[in-house]
């Protein structure tokens, strides 16, 4: 071809800019020492000639049919051109019809990756490696750890069961209503669509992932079902029938509410219910042990403490605590001495909160408390229990609190306890690590039975002034059978009579010199009833040895004219004869060579190298690809959210209100849609993908202008990008939300889920039954 005609170039640069995306890079093709060869002569001829050419013949390609693998280990085995003397050789050898010298083809494996292709995974930051440290669970989900066999349950006000991103993943058997006694959990809908919770709940677990709906559950390969239970009069009997619901089927329990969060109330479960909870760690999952995972409370602006709920002061529950994706702890975060590990509740400073489902079949990024936090816990519990399902209740316990990590959680009051390991009474151990907690779950041998041992502390009532210190010696605690080397739960059960006890705080030193604060100076708890046969649990002795002297200290923090009685003290010490301590879970270094600077070059175990550390998996934006021998995770093009190669042809997933296109696999904005929230929120997002997309035009434009004027009879067409496969897969109790001084409410209207179209069936209106109407105890947001 001669010189560009100058009247093909305006028509060039249309078709050049409308192409979207430059071509990707051409890969050179690899020869390796290897061909394929056609003789007809039959399998003793082939092996001959290849012998009489310094070649080794491998056998037949296709039994029956005449095509042999030659091969010479000699040559090298990989090059970038092809070996002509051995070609040549082979062209003139009149016995052979046919050959080949083979190249190394590139081929993926058609399964989804680890980063899944939802379209509001973007917005989950805390599991999309945006912030540092985030709860690390595409670390679990990359050593294949998806929730795969365990089933959950969210205790709440029902689950909307046909939501799309959850249908799914319903499972008919974990779900009830006690509030109506049918077998639906269907939520009701009502106006302020109040009930929403236990959806929400339900979908921070067990979000479908890949289907294009919202964002992707913790355990998306988990089963959850729903109890509808807090819409209605909620008694003793409706609690114990939902802790207990089919315990042989139901693996975890997920709980986010419990008595009123407003700093002057103490109660805990009834007799049902608390025999629900023995029974369950006793006798469910076939004798390991139901798990019920709790939220700590959100009475953190009332000064409340968890410690004065008996839900989340129970030894058979898991207290998850609150932390904002800074550090900071929320305000609205209630802390104590059960809380045992904490996940990300929010975001200061942005709008997306937690992504999750919502009602009427739409999508939200607005739920938030520790009400979120409790459901992150419960699906992270679910990926352990699928790395090892032999885990009894106590076990799920023990890997907690050595998978939960300080990191960067900010508070006064980190302390290590006698074993030097740290913790707080607002995050329990830290922040909980998904990816460390399926490591160590699948490493984990059984915990030896619970010993329990009992010390009466007080034999005669003391007045309490403005200070009390009752000391006591746990050598009764030294018999064969009551032995303890390694203490989990320390509870204290007392009786006492107080003027105001809001201002009453009290805490417990262990012989080893731990103190844990049981409870905390109480401004809004005006009652002078005092604490009748209460107990306060501490989680802060893990492991420590408890033979020795232990003190409790009973301090007035308020009016000198207060008065009260200590009538009698309990201490109840939970442990196990082993020596927990000796349990070493030693993380090897991955790295196989470090530059000067200390960042890793290479790793090890087939991980890959990504900003100066190794990962087994490549995060969003990125993908894996070999360079020189070592693994790397490289940049996608900026247009792919999740992508395949380096090119703008190379993308699985877009960031919204980038769209993906099947055909060309490249991100485009949408064609006369506004996003959710109106075109002013996604405004600049649309700016940032137009912009790259006509930067991406212009690149193809010159491009192409070069190669025409460039051109001669040597130039071929080439395709703009390899062919990729996409990703798709066709498929009166106190809620514990923030409170809505802190949370902006988004409309009851909301916004249809992405991928979803409208809602694609009418929901029930109205009270699903007479008997019950709704009488909540704090306002939801």
């Amino acid at each position: 071809m001669a010189a560009l005609h100058p009247g093909l170039l305006p028509g060039l640069l249309v078709v050049a800019v409308a192409a979207v995306a430059p071509p990707g890079p051409t890969e050179p093709r690899v020869y390796l020492s290897s061909w394929a060869v056609r003789v007809a002569a039959g399998p003793r001829e082939a092996g001959g000639l290849a012998r009489r050419h310094g070649l080794l013949c491998l056998g037949q390609v296709i039994e029956g049919e005449p095509y042999y693998h030659f091969t010479h280990r000699g040559t090298r085995q990989k090059a970038l051109s092809r070996h002509w003397g051995w070609n040549m050789r082979l062209m003139k050898e009149p016995q052979i019809l046919w050959f080949e010298q083979q190249t190394v083809k590139r081929r993926a494996k058609r399964s989804a990756g680890v980063v899944p292709t939802d379209p509001w995974f973007h917005k989950q930051w805390y599991m999309n490696n945006d912030i540092d440290p985030d709860l690390n669970i595409l670390t679990a989900w990359s050593k294949g750890y998806t929730g795969l066999g365990v089933v959950l349950s969210v205790l709440d006000d029902g689950i909307e069961k046909d939501h799309p991103d959850l249908a799914a993943n319903y499972d008919p058997l974990a779900s009830y209503d006690f509030n109506s006694y049918d077998p639906d959990p269907q939520p009701r809908y009502t106006g302020g669509d109040e009930n929403r919770h236990g959806t929400r709940c339900a979908g921070e677990v067990a979000a479908v992932a890949n289907n294009r709906i919202c964002g992707a559950g913790v355990a998306y390969n988990a089963r959850v079902g729903g109890v509808r239970m807090l819409d209605g009069a909620v008694t003793d009997v409706v609690e114990a029938q939902s802790l207990s619901l089919r315990p042989q089927h139901i693996h975890i329990y997920s709980a986010s509410w419990g008595p009123t969060d407003d700093g002057k109330t103490v109660d805990g479960p009834g007799v049902l219910a608390a025999e629900a909870f023995h029974r369950g760690v006793t006798q469910g999952r076939g004798g390991l042990g139901s798990i019920f995972v709790w939220a700590s409370g959100n009475g953190g602006i009332n000064y409340d403490n968890c410690n004065c709920d008996g839900y989340a002061n129970s030894i058979y529950t898991l207290a998850v605590g609150s932390v904002l994706a800074g550090g900071n702890r929320p305000r609205y975060g209630e802390g104590c001495a059960a809380i045992l590990t904490a996940t990300y509740s929010s975001r200061s400073g942005s709008e997306v909160q937690i992504v999750t489902a919502d009602l009427h079949h739409r999508c939200t990024d607005k739920h938030t408390g520790t009400s979120a936090s409790a459901p992150l816990a419960a699906g992270i519990i679910a990926l352990a229990l699928e790395a090892n399902p032999a885990l009894t209740w106590r076990d799920m316990q023990h890997l907690v609190v050595r998978s939960s990590q300080p990191a960067h959680l900010q508070a006064e009051d980190w302390a290590a306890n006698g074993v030097g390991r740290k913790v707080s009474h607002h995050y329990g151990y830290g922040l909980l690590d998904a990816g460390r907690l399926v490591e160590m779950a699948k490493a984990w041998t059984g915990t030896r039975p619970q010993r329990t041992c009992s010390v009466k502390a007080l034999h005669a009532p003391r007045k309490i002034g403005s200070q009390l210190t009752i000391s006591t010696d746990a050598a009764s605690c030294s018999g064969r059978t009551k032995h303890i080397r390694s203490l989990e739960h320390v509870r204290v059960q007392l009786s006492l009579s107080y003027s105001r006890r809001g201002d009453l705080a009290i805490a417990l030193t262990s012989p080893m010199g731990t103190t844990s604060t049981l409870v905390t100076v109480r401004p809004y708890d005006t009652s002078n009833q005092g604490y009748r046969d209460w107990t306060f649990m501490s989680t802060h002795f893990w492991d420590e040895n408890p033979n020795g002297t232990w003190t409790l200290r009973l301090e007035n923090k308020g009016d000198a004219y207060n008065t009260g009685l200590l009538t009698s003290v309990t201490l109840h010490l939970h442990g196990t004869n082993e020596d927990m301590r000796s349990r070493h879970f030693a993380v090897a270094d991955t790295c196989l060579r470090r530059d000067t600077q200390g960042a890793c070059e290479e790793c090890g175990r087939s991980l890959y190298t990504h900003q100066r550390s190794c990962l087994s998996y490549c995060p969003p934006r990125y993908y894996g690809r070999t360079r020189r021998a070592a693994r790397v995770c490289a940049s996608c093009h900026p247009s792919c959210y999740t992508c395949q190669g380096a090119s703008a042809n190379n993308c699985t997933a877009c960031v919204p209100p980038c769209t993906l296109e099947e055909q060309t696999r490249s991100c485009s904005p949408p064609r006369g849609v506004p996003a959710e929230g109106g075109p002013q929120r996604d405004l600049f997002p649309l700016l940032v993908c137009g912009g790259l997309i006509l930067a991406a035009g212009f690149y193809v434009t010159s491009r192409v202008a070069f190669c025409f004027v460039k051109a001669d009879e040597q130039q071929r067409a080439r395709p703009l990008s390899k062919r990729v496969i996409a990703h798709e897969t066709a498929r009166t109790e106190n809620r514990r939300e923030e409170p809505e001084l802190f949370l902006q409410r988004s409309s009851p209207g909301g916004t249809p889920s992405p991928g979803t179209g409208e809602q694609s069936q009418t929901p029930k209106e109205g009270p699903k039954g007479d008997s019950f109407a709704k009488t909540p105890s704090s306002p939801a947001p």
